[in-house]
């Protein structure tokens, strides 16, 4: 046992505090009170009846004893502060640990990294180097902290951490116990509060098998949950997914995305709920307390924070063009329909069922709100709008919860078709250090995609400069406490660790991947059945056509070359029927397809004529001269173009997957009178004249997995979804809708006189009506 020799003052002092100071954090020593265990990348004390506090031997912090309970010395001044003191309300130790900051770490609080991948690729976006050298497979530990990580760390003090793919669930285990014990001995012993967009996509050739596990569950996309018509899914979706990113060191899900999508151009439709602000405020609200509520009383160990996006609602680009891009830059109201867009928000996000009230953080959209402020006149992106973030969001609306920006809203904007680029819509002439300054200002509380804390330590010297030193104090200190609370109510503060084998037996674990197929399921839309062609019989002799994939570049400027193969895993179609080579031999045949491939409405290389690089985004796979278009665009304008008329009006467009309805046409007329039974994966509203007389049954999907088709065409599963967005009639009364208005198009009409409308969807029995229907269909 150590002896130690101290005065009778100091001994008299520590009893009456109650305080026991264990000088080295991994030898703490015993306590009737609590108990340790060793978990071998760091340590746990479980106080009774209290807090588990993790810690790392290598970060160097202390342990406190106060009263018998154990409480981590993140400052290491000796003595238990309010802020570590896991008693306290989360309110009251978010302000004391504000008040202890420096303007620099705070400014470091307010920085949300670049994209992080782990590990990080060695060259091209989300590069990443370790001790200078690039990783290199079977060499380099895939769970180190890059120099670059480590920089930002320490020298910035930031703490928000997007993550991208990770290399498996117990590499992203092992990466986040470096990272905490990283942040647990520098500063003030701030955990990182790492983030995700959404990860819990299919891999749509993967075999579900409900006895095995996978890296993580498997549900549809946004889109697709929209089309069970059910939150308490997307509830369940919550619950899971927040159990599931904890395991990965994840608190902050950048979702959901609760746009209402009524432009049905938008690039973006299928990460929304649809097109109903009604659907999409109960999907919203499903989401939100599925992820943040841990237990039935609100905030807990599995709490993920729901950073709701985006405010004020980012569907109505003009001509569905994205606001990602200079060339879509505007958000335009023809319906004067801009509250509606708020409806997600005010009544879905901000009125939580569960104990943690509302969403605890909002992201603005890269969008100018066209003639939206009515008080200042500004048309800036909406995140600059102090009429958008102080004046509606929280002032009217009551929200003070943090509000982060979209990335890279602060850096410059030099190229206006190039989705890595600066998008600081209407503040393009200022400098980076203005727009931290105007956005401070406009009332926002984070810079999502920003590593560096210069930037806003030269806005804090603008506003000492402008307002004086105390009231940028304030101000500051405003956003912190913000930013720390969300922090503290997911328990970070006490224990950010993880125990590596439970990530391994949790993440994907089989009854959670059973949810997520059993969603997939729910979310199939069958619109179309002449003469019960579905479902098929067990052994079926079907013909499956190969599917041609033209050759294409992402927005990063990834290159895919063309192919022709099997659009389905023709191993488990084998499994359900007897697959043959030819239409002649088939008794049906299944066409899986994409719905048409929309551009983005803009082509650089047409201005090198004089043009003004406007085109139409089209709907349709044949080709599209847009004689419907506006003559006069209602908004326009940037600093790289010399106009602001951004029609395009009678300008023609091809869409590159043509080839898809030249494949269900030529089926169609090989199988002759036998059935065609088509799949059409879509993320957008489509125009289905071009391909719908040529099917005798349809089925929508989500990206969901080829078994989940599978199992509705083998009568497996009976179809439930409905449709949550209109299917126009054709590319005119695409043209003519509002931008801003839901429900406001001619929807296409079949054979058998069912119309594409939002809310419908047939079963083996016919036209589903239920309750969902009744609850969800707009009385029109």
């Amino acid at each position: 046992m150590k002896k130690y020799i101290i005065t009778i003052s100091a001994l008299l002092f520590i009893v009456a505090c109650k305080v026991q100071i264990n000088q080295d954090a991994p030898d703490v020593g015993t306590s009737p009170l609590w108990t340790q265990v060793n978990k071998g990348s760091h340590t746990e004390i479980n106080n009774p009846n209290g807090k588990t506090i993790g810690y790392s031997s290598e970060s160097g912090v202390r342990i406190l004893t106060v009263d018998g309970l154990a409480f981590k010395d993140l400052n290491r001044n000796g003595q238990l502060d309010t802020y570590e003191d896991w008693r306290a309300d989360y309110s009251t130790r978010a302000q004391d640990l504000a008040s202890q900051l420096t303007i620099a770490e705070i400014a470091g609080l307010m920085l949300y990294s670049s994209h992080q991948s782990i590990p990080a690729r060695s060259r091209g976006y989300f590069a990443g180097t370790y001790d200078g050298q690039p990783y290199e497979e079977g060499v380099t530990d895939p769970s180190l902290l890059t120099d670059q990580q480590k920089k930002f760390l320490a020298e910035d003090h930031l703490r928000h951490v997007l993550l991208t793919s990770v290399k498996s669930p117990a590499i992203a285990a092992q990466w986040t116990n470096r990272v905490q014990a990283f942040c647990e001995g520098v500063g003030k012993g701030i955990p990182a509060n790492n983030s995700s967009d959404p990860r819990h996509g299919t891999r749509a050739k993967a075999e579900f098998d409900a006895a095995a596990g996978g890296e993580i569950s498997m549900w549809p996309n946004s889109l697709g949950m929209a089309a069970t018509f059910d939150p308490e899914i997307v509830r369940q979706f919550g619950e899971i997914a927040s159990i599931e990113y904890r395991n990965l060191g994840i608190a902050t899900a950048l979702s959901p995305q609760v746009d209402i999508a009524t432009d049905p151009r938008w690039s973006r439709f299928s990460g929304t709920f649809g097109e109903s602000p009604t659907l999409s405020a109960a999907m919203a609200k499903a989401y939100c307390d599925g992820f943040q509520t841990s237990g039935s009383s609100g905030w807990g160990a599995h709490s993920v924070n729901a950073m709701v996006k985006h405010w004020p609602g980012g569907g109505s680009g003009e001509a569905g063009r994205d606001a990602h891009y200079g060339f879509g830059k505007y958000a335009v109201y023809p319906g004067n329909n801009f509250d509606e867009h708020l409806t997600p928000f005010t009544e879905g996000a901000f009125v939580l069922d569960g104990g943690t009230e509302m969403a605890s953080a909002i992201m603005p959209y890269y969008t100018i709100s066209w003639e939206q402020d009515p008080k200042y006149g500004e048309n800036v992106g909406n995140a600059y709008s102090k009429y958008m973030i102080t004046d509606l969001l929280r002032e009217n609306y009551g929200y003070d919860g943090v509000v982060c920006t979209d990335w890279g809203v602060t850096a410059d904007h030099n190229v206006i078709d190039r989705f890595v680029d600066g998008h600081s819509w209407g503040a393009e002439l200022m400098t980076e250090a203005e727009r931290h300054y105007k956005l401070i200002k406009a009332g926002v509380d984070q810079f999502g995609g920003n590593n560096a804390a210069q930037p806003i330590l030269d806005a804090y010297d603008m506003g000492v400069a402008e307002m004086g030193e105390s009231v940028m104090r304030v101000r500051m200190e405003k956003s912190a406490v913000r930013l720390l609370k969300n922090i503290f109510r997911t328990g970070l503060f006490e224990n950010p660790y993880l125990d590596v084998e439970n990530t391994e037996q949790t993440v994907g674990k089989p009854e959670y991947m059973t949810a997520g197929y059993q969603a997939q399921l729910k979310s199939v839309v069958m619109l179309k059945n002449v003469n019960n062609s579905l479902p098929l019989k067990a052994k079926t002799k079907v013909y499956v056509p190969q599917r041609y994939v033209p050759a294409s570049v992402n927005f990063l400027g990834m290159e895919t070359p063309a192919s022709t193969d099997y659009p389905v895993n023709i191993d488990l179609v084998k499994k359900y029927y007897d697959v043959v080579d030819s239409p002649e031999q088939a008794d049906v045949a299944l066409v899986f397809f994409e719905g048409p491939t929309e551009g983005t409405g803009y082509d650089h290389k047409l201005t090198e004529s004089g043009d003004n690089g406007y085109l139409p985004i089209s709907l349709q796979y044949e080709d599209y001269t847009a004689s419907e278009a506006r003559a006069e665009s209602i908004a326009g304008g940037d600093p790289l173009e010399d106009f602001t008329n951004r029609t395009y009006r009678d300008k023609t467009v091809k869409t590159p997957n043509i080839t898809d309805a030249e494949l269900v046409r030529e089926t169609k007329k090989l199988m002759g009178a036998k059935p065609v039974i088509v799949s059409i994966n879509t993320g957008n509203p489509m125009v289905f004249s071009e391909i719908e007389p040529s099917a005798d049954a349809i089925l929508v999907n989500f990206n969901i997995q080829d078994q989940a088709i599978l199992d509705v065409t083998a009568g497996r599963h009976e179809p439930s979804g409905l449709l949550p967005m209109q299917m126009p009639s054709n590319m005119a009364t695409v043209e003519q809708q509002a931008e801003d208005v839901p429900f406001d198009m001619e929807v296409h009409k079949d054979s058998e006189g069912h119309a594409y409308d939002f809310g419908y969807g047939l079963n083996w029995a016919g036209v589903i009506m239920d309750a969902r229907v009744k609850k969800y269909k707009p009385k029109m």
